[in-house]
């Protein structure tokens, strides 16, 4: 009994940081590769770098987006698109109150 209780803080340990730590970022990915592959042409998307644009088309062989942009078209890896930034750029918007 004396062996499980040494070993105790180190168990507390590793399930505080399972709990705050990894499953919140086991729980991300899992949001990010869903949207990735919800995405569909037309839908309005900020990369991670910042770079605005609407989805043309897809590349199934690249795994990747082509962003239609102002300065034109460009190939983009699924995982460069931001889920957060995203979603804040397709939330309704609210209106002014008169």
């Amino acid at each position: 009994m004396g062996d499980i209780g040494s070993f105790l803080p180190m168990i507390l340990i590793f399930v505080v940081i399972f709990f705050f730590m990894i499953r919140p970022q086991m729980k991300k990915q899992k949001e990010e590769k869903k949207f990735g592959e919800s995405l569909k042409k037309g839908d309005k998307i900020v990369t991670k770098s910042g770079l605005h644009g609407k989805v043309f088309d897809f590349s199934e062989k690249l795994d990747a987006v082509i962003i239609e942009t102002g300065a034109g078209k460009m190939t983009f890896d699924k995982s460069a698109i931001s889920l957060e930034l995203s979603k804040k750029l397709n939330e309704p918007k609210e209106k002014a109150k008169s």
